[in-house]
């Protein structure tokens, strides 16, 4: 079967706190272990009172503590804002404590906006321009060390963390290729290059020690709900966050709303529509059908799973509906 994975940005709802978000992502993973989620990823963000996992690896550490089995890591570390060695002493820190259950999955967007990006990187002069580099800088710091080497990963050194690429163009899925990394794109927010891209990681593939064969991850938002009409309602709370992001202010989760067309003109719709055109929203039924055709038409080997809602009860009980179809829906 496919496996089926969680993509979480710790959402922060209107009239919450951060705190409140990191109880639910936890509450949320170990319901996710229980339904048989392969993954449990956390995205870096910066500057978006939204999100709550800036601190990805943190939080990381938080969700493998209170799981035992489900495999947590990060989709992603923006790298261009961090050194890959401090990276590869997070991660191998991450490893050490949890075995066996820790991804590394790197992005090469700065996950924030031009002046956030400028207070992260403070004087360092890398850029997006950087990622390949730092991507084999990073790899090296996981490979055993050297007699002699100088400048090591401890922990890191000799430790086998799975690093994926993220993208959502051309550009990491030919880096992902080239250096036989298992590649995810992140089709539930930027789905215009979805299958020239993972035409072309397939096509140039290279195997490495890393990973014989290519191995795809698709993101998808999925919003399931007892019935279409809650499903669509409770998608408004994304749909207002995206064109709240476009207008320039982001904020916190909203809560849904009866009827999204009153809240934006028409042309703002559709960028919005268009965004979040990879989604399935509606019940069992509905969740099922979208599901079967997203995955015949783009042949994913792994889909993850998005779900960034205003209530928590109803995040959870979305993914629960597609873990009731998933088996179901989903054969290789």
């Amino acid at each position: 079967m496919i496996p089926f994975s969680i993509l979480d940005l710790c959402p922060v709802p209107q009239g919450s706190t951060p705190a409140d978000a990191f109880r639910n992502s936890l509450d949320l993973a170990q319901h996710a272990e229980q339904w048989g989620y392969r993954r449990y990823w956390l995205a870096e963000h910066h500057s978006m009172p939204g999100i709550a996992s800036a601190a990805t690896s943190v939080v990381i550490g938080h969700v493998a503590a209170g799981t035992k089995t489900i495999r947590i890591g990060s989709g992603g570390i923006m790298l261009p804002n961090h050194s890959p060695l401090v990276i590869a002493e997070q991660f191998g820190t991450l490893a050490s404590l949890f075995p066996d259950r820790i991804d590394l999955g790197l992005g090469r967007a700065p996950g924030t906006d031009p002046l956030t990006t400028r207070a992260l990187r403070r004087s360092r002069m890398e850029t997006v321009d950087d990622f390949p580099n730092d991507v084999q800088e990073l790899l090296h710091f996981f490979a055993p060390a050297n007699p002699g080497q100088k400048v090591r990963a401890v922990p890191g050194a000799g430790l086998t963390v799975p690093i994926w690429l993220l993208g959502s163009s051309l550009f990491s899925a030919s880096l992902a290729a080239r250096l036989g990394l298992p590649f995810a794109f992140a089709s539930h927010f930027a789905p215009a290059e979805l299958a020239p891209a993972l035409s072309l990681y397939r096509n140039e593939f290279q195997p490495s020690d890393r990973l014989e064969k290519p191995y795809a991850m698709c993101g998808i938002t999925v919003i399931a709900a007892d019935t279409d009409r809650e499903a669509r309602r409770e998608f408004t709370s994304l749909q207002q966050s995206f064109i709240n992001l476009r207008r320039g202010m982001p904020g916190q989760i909203p809560p849904p709303i009866d009827d999204i067309d009153a809240f934006c003109p028409p042309a703002e719709r559709a960028g919005v529509d268009y965004a979040l055109s990879c989604s399935v929203v509606g019940d069992a039924n509905t969740v099922d059908s979208g599901l079967r055709a997203f995955i015949e038409t783009f042949r994913p080997d792994e889909l993850m799973i998005v779900a960034n809602l205003y209530s928590h009860a109803a995040r959870l009980r979305s993914f629960e509906i597609v873990a009731e179809i998933r088996d179901q829906c989903c054969p290789r």
